[in-house]
């Protein structure tokens, strides 16, 4: 006992002296008096020394057009006879959720019906509320709960909604602020995830409790059906409802893509006894699941990255013929897919380009494929306009220099109606845009998309902004921006887009290869893009920026620490910094599957070699730097930033630091706000290598 007593304590003396040893904790507090006077007098600098950029400016005012453009595409979803869509614009800040008719969308112009005008309600409530969605309870679409935010942050508050009367519901169902999920049961009755109280968060924060909540009861009085570990990353449920059937389903997300599912079958939990990294899907009957991991059951085998199928009852049954939708080939993978009515359409990736097949069922039963004749060389989008009325699906287009393009399609043909795009925001005709390979340091080749004017010269004289993410299994993949054609190519810049290990362009394998301790191949990939842009003498380094966000944080600074001679100018938004302390903040410990657990010695011996925050030393030639985030921010905590600025300055070195107090992990919440940060990175990299 002396001696655990004594372990115990010099283990709270060693975690003690680490948080002494950092002289900006401080900044740790959000809202607290010293640590916002800090930031006010950040603001205070860096603002006016960006405003006064003689194109400062002029991009503010062409970033606000276009963020407040009527000839967006609005984007629908369709909720019985009505399609609904989320607008905001410079008369509508905070936004107006609106309907019409799909008849009346196909046209120039649609008459749209307000709903809900968030701006009239924020100024009733006293409040900057920003819109996280809502959920209708299908099939008569009468009843909503929407999820409203304070400053965009993931934290709601939620509402019930009458879609007839347009007014929220008196007496209704109402629940307090909180990070969780709902989901109706049916019209008396919903799941609740939420913060019940002291011991019902994760240690991640989110809730490990659901519960069953009736119409006119206190949430404190609803019973508890679900209760995951502290330890856990949370409890979510989730309801698919069908015509005359609905599958309850309550979800134990144990870590970053680590999960299980069980399903409600008179009032009793039966758990999906599939592997926990397998992501499970329900509908219309069918299961579908996509591995991550080889995978036996009984007698059949299946790899990594495929889809399967099978009839649900069947599963819970304990039959485990699975049929498979889709095998990866060596660079050929699955983005996404969606289940409608007679077909499961497949959005592929194949060498970073995208790829639609149909997959449904012939005469003799058996699964049969047809790829769909869309345009090639560009992204693709398929989503069900009504999975279980029809086949018919949204198809977007879109590309770095074709301005997205949205289509109604219909399973079966490859006829399709163009109802919206996108004007020309910016002047393409002399950009080109050309695929590249970089060697990374183990070999691997590493593919990047590169934008740039067809007459640049290979003189190391290009401007050139390399984005980069490499996490969590995301695909970066080529898309239409407004901004980045204002506010990079059309000076002369080279928009270069890599697609590093970490992601998902390749499959799961791309990305667990560069988790926990793999985590330096994300670095190593991202210089190697560096490295031979500069080889080819696209650039120099003295005119070579990166560009990050969030986990793409956390990746630009930590090559930037490794690499430092390679960069002119670097980037990082509402990013990790301090990954020494991640898993303590907000939602930090939700992604240890990703990064490791600095606590284990073990873990911290490969987590220490390019945490940001501790990595700094004094007297290196370090780029230029801008680190932006959000106050309202509560999945990456604002303290990553604020630290890692106030370390670089406090050693001496050219960083710029913006805070903007609304947006939560965005660019904010308005597109006014939007607009001015992105004219003020845009106006920063200008500054540092035009």
């Amino acid at each position: 006992m002396k001696r655990f007593l004594a372990v115990l304590a010099m283990t709270l003396a060693t975690a003690a002296s680490a948080e002494t040893d950092d002289p900006f904790l401080w900044l740790e507090d959000v809202t607290g008096g010293k640590a916002m006077a800090w930031v006010n007098d950040q603001n205070a600098k860096s603002r006016p020394a960006i405003e006064k950029q003689a194109g400062f400016g002029p991009l503010l005012e062409k970033f606000t057009a276009i963020a407040n453009s009527r000839e967006r595409i609005p984007a629908i979803a369709k909720l019985g006879a009505f399609v609904y869509n989320f607008w905001q614009d410079a008369d509508n800040p905070r936004g107006l959720w609106r309907r019409t008719t799909l008849a009346e969308y196909r046209k120039a112009a649609p008459a749209w019906e307000p709903v809900l005008d968030l701006d009239k309600l924020s100024a009733a409530d006293n409040e900057k509320w920003a819109w996280k969605g809502a959920a209708c309870l299908y099939p008569a679409y009468e009843r909503c709960l929407l999820s409203l935010s304070r400053g965009g942050g993931d934290a709601v508050e939620v509402r019930e909604f009458d879609l007839a009367k347009k007014a929220f519901v008196e007496g209704g169902f109402a629940l307090p602020e909180s990070k969780g999920g709902v989901a109706w049961i049916d019209a008396n009755e919903i799941y609740v995830a939420r913060d019940f109280g002291p011991g019902t968060m994760t240690r991640s924060g989110y809730p490990r409790q659901v519960k069953r909540l009736k119409r006119g009861q206190a949430l404190a009085e609803a019973p508890l059906v679900f209760e995951v570990s502290a330890e856990d990353l949370g409890a979510w449920p989730t309801v698919t409802q069908e015509k005359g059937s609905r599958v309850e389903m309550l979800i134990r997300v144990i870590s970053t893509r680590r999960s299980e599912s069980f399903v409600v079958r008179e009032g009793k939990l039966v758990k999906l006894e599939l592997p926990e990294t397998v992501d499970a899907t329900v509908a219309a009957g069918s299961l579908y699941v996509r591995l991550r991991e080889d995978w036996k059951p009984a007698a059949s085998a299946h790899g990594a990255g495929e889809l399967l199928v099978i009839d649900l009852g069947k599963f819970l049954a304990g039959s485990r013929e699975f049929e498979t939708l889709f095998k990866p080939g060596p660079r050929v993978s699955l983005a996404s897919f969606a289940p409608m009515k007679s077909m499961v359409m497949l959005d592929l990736l194949d060498n970073v380009a995208s790829r639609l097949v149909e997959m449904r069922r012939g005469a003799d039963g058996q699964w049969v494929s047809r790829e769909v004749d869309a345009p090639k060389l560009a992204t693709l989008g398929a989503s069900a306009l009504d999975r279980r009325e029809s086949d018919d699906y949204l198809l977007y287009v879109t590309g770095f220099t074709t301005p997205t393009t949205l289509y109604f399609a219909r399973g079966g043909t490859d006829a399709r109606e163009k109802v919206k795009n996108l004007p020309d925001f910016f002047d393409a005709t002399a950009i080109v845009v050309s695929q590249h390979e970089a060697t990374s340091k183990d070999g691997t080749k590493i593919p990047y998309f590169q934008v740039s004017r067809r007459d640049a010269k290979l003189d190391g004289g290009n401007p050139v902004i390399l984005y980069g993410y490499g996490g969590f299994e995301i695909s970066q993949v080529p898309t239409y921006s407004a901004f980045v054609g204002n506010g990079w190519l059309a000076r002369g810049g080279v928009w270069v887009l890599a697609n590093l290990r970490g992601g998902g362009e390749f499959g799961p394998a791309w990305n667990q290869v560069a988790r926990r301790e793999g985590r330096h191949l994300v670095h190593e990939d991202y210089a190697a893009v560096a490295e031979d842009l500069i080889r080819r003498k696209l650039t120099s380094p003295a005119k070579l920026g990166i560009l990050g966000g969030s986990q793409g944080g956390l990746l630009v600074s930590a090559t930037m620490l490794q690499r430092p001679e390679l960069f002119g100018a670097v980037v990082a938004t509402v990013p990790l910094m301090d990954m020494k302390r991640y898993h303590k903040l907000l939602a930090g410990a939700s992604w240890m599957g990703e990064y490791g657990d600095p606590d284990k010695p073990g873990d911290w011996a490969f987590i220490s070699k390019y945490s940001p925050y501790q990595n700094l030393e004094r007297g290196k030639a370090y780029p230029k730097m801008l680190i932006t985030t959000s106050t309202r921010d509560d999945r990456v905590h604002p303290g990553h930033a604020r630290k890692m600025a106030a370390r670089m300055q406090e050693l001496g070195y050219d960083t710029t630091y913006f805070e903007y107090t609304e947006g939560g992990h965005g660019s904010g919440t308005t597109p006014a706000q939007t607009a001015y940060t992105w004219a003020f990175i845009y106006t920063f990299f200008a500054k540092s290598l035009l």
